[in-house]
């Protein structure tokens, strides 16, 4: 029997610059080998400061954070986090970021995340979940194995010579 216990609750403001961190702290173990370290930082600095963040809640998305309680030693943790936006097109739900530690993964941390934004979408009355990753990203498999399927490459170009090239993903509800 585990110890730890994940809840996954709205994340504060005051808990963005906690998120950054995470992103900080993930991005390079899962982009290193696809992305140059220019476009990470790049990428990092266009999406994950607190003012980014409070832009991306205010056109839509609800970030939350994955919470660990270490019942042995009473220690709460924030691991990771997701954010999702309801209706991003009409009758689909859209995970726009779901990130863990790496010192986590692999403990279903991220199978929870993706229950949690399925729950709340088949909650809403949703019919889809969307979701884009890198066409390289060994995340494909994990989401894969989650029922998502793939839908179409998407490149997008975000400035300062950089592309995003993604698989769109989507699972049925």
């Amino acid at each position: 029997m585990s110890n730890i216990i994940a809840t996954l609750r709205p994340a504060s403001p005051a808990e963005y610059p906690t998120i950054e961190l995470i992103a900080h702290a993930t991005w390079p173990s899962a982009y290193g080998g696809i992305l140059s370290p220019e476009q990470i930082d790049y990428m990092l600095a266009m999406m994950y400061t607190s003012e980014a963040i409070t832009s991306q809640v205010a056109s839509g998305q609800s970030f939350y954070v994955l919470e660990t309680m270490d019942m042995k030693l009473l220690e709460k943790q924030i691991v990771g986090y997701v954010s999702q936006e309801l209706d991003y097109q009409p009758g689909t739900t859209k995970i726009h970021k779901l990130y863990a530690l790496p010192g986590v993964q692999g403990r279903g941390y991220g199978r929870l995340m993706v229950d949690h934004v399925t729950a709340f979408a088949r909650a809403a009355g949703q019919q889809k979940l969307r979701l884009d990753v890198n066409y390289k990203n060994r995340a494909i498999g994990f989401y894969e194995k989650l029922g998502f399927g793939k839908i179409e490459r998407f490149n997008a170009d975000i400035g300062n010579g950089y592309m995003m090239e993604d698989w769109v993903m989507e699972l049925s509800l």
